[in-house]
């Protein structure tokens, strides 16, 4: 088994051994009570669009894996089908790994071969270029393309990379070249207004936020240290924050919450904020390995009923109504926002029925 192999192993397994936190700031999100919500459990929709592709729900299956050989293969077969049969976008994990090898490549082939008809985001890393970028497309006939951002990750990593001058000139060209959707992914540590507006600029039309208090990469990698970068270990912008920090940014990409979601309370709040997608990535795996494919699809349709009926008792009938509905932010989400200048007054007094 080749180091890369064995390091996405590796990652599996401490990403489920140091689990997730509530850090993601959720706790300090309330929604207003509304009495009269005149909605219908039966009119509720969660039909949503990301980066322009329509999904039937906000819900998705968010980058884990790949390029672990036979392994990670196996996982990925599982998580398609999870995807296929709960009709769930899935995202796989870096597929660098099968540009560099391509033994590597059956290890993500397989989430087409097992959902053909669904919704796949391929995965890159920022150091890839044009023609990698297509590769990556190509070997999963992906319908989105992610690239993530990891830079505290590749400086916690023994051998990560040391350098990342020139990412968003080479995001701008990928963009300009391949002719399905770009999604920029952070990957545990969050997006602030200032990137968003960056990337926004250059003609990406999705970001997914990966904010801090979801599986934490710097912990997973100082696992593999011998002297541990620590302090990286609560580095980051919490998810709730980061929602609102990019949507403060621009009104014009679709934002991904990802980074700890646990409930589907989690994922109403994140659209409250104003995102339009939720990628649930280390709970899906902790479900799939402690209770195997048939409850896992159980807990996810719960998911999806649960989050219909967050939505009825707001009087929210559709996804775009949810993004209006009236919330309390406190805490210290709010102390953060009200430090950047995001008015979260704003939040409080709109409402989705007027």
């Amino acid at each position: 088994m080749s180091n890369r192999a064995k390091r996405k192993l590796d990652h599996i397994e401490h990403a489920l051994s140091t689990g997730q936190t509530r850090d993601s700031g959720f706790d300090d999100i309330r929604f207003i009570h509304q009495s009269l919500p005149n909605a219908n459990v039966k009119d509720v929709s969660l039909t949503s669009k990301i980066g322009g592709l329509e999904i039937s729900s906000p819900i998705f299956i968010n980058a884990m894996t790949g390029g672990g050989g036979s392994s990670t293969e196996a996982i990925n077969r599982q998580l398609a089908e999870v995807a296929a049969n709960c009709q769930l976008p899935m995202a796989v994990g870096s597929q660098m790994s099968a540009i560099k090898d391509e033994n590597e490549i059956p290890s993500y082939r397989t989430v087409r071969e097992m959902n053909e008809k669904g919704v796949i985001f391929a995965n890159i890393g920022s150091e890839a270029n044009v023609d990698q970028s297509k590769r990556c497309i190509e070997m999963i006939e992906a319908n989105a393309l992610q690239i993530h951002l990891n830079v505290i990750q590749e400086l916690v990593m023994p051998e990560g990379d040391r350098e990342f001058e020139g990412a968003l000139n080479r995001i701008e060209k990928i963009v300009e070249n391949v002719d399905v959707p770009v999604i920029v992914k952070e990957v545990g540590f969050g997006m602030s207004k200032e990137a968003a507006l960056k990337l926004n600029d250059v003609g990406v039309q999705a970001i997914d936020v990966g904010g801090f208090g979801g599986t934490n990469f710097s912990k997973i990698e100082n696992e593999r240290r011998l002297l541990p970068y620590s302090f990286f270990n609560d580095w980051g912008i919490p998810t709730a924050v980061s929602i609102a920090e990019v949507r403060e940014a621009t009104h014009d990409v679709s934002i991904i919450s990802s980074g700890g979601l646990q409930s589907a309370s989690d994922i109403a709040k994140s659209i409250a904020l104003g995102a339009n997608g939720a990628g649930m990535a280390g709970r899906v795996l902790s479900w799939l390995q402690n209770d195997g494919i048939d409850d896992t699809i159980e807990s996810i349709n719960r998911l999806k009923e649960e989050l219909t009926m967050v939505m009825t008792a707001l009087g929210a009938s559709s996804i775009m109504e949810l993004q209006q509905v009236p919330i309390i932010i406190k805490g210290n989400t709010k102390e953060w926002l009200d430090e950047r200048n995001v008015d979260t007054k704003l939040y409080a007094n709109r409402s989705s029925m007027e």
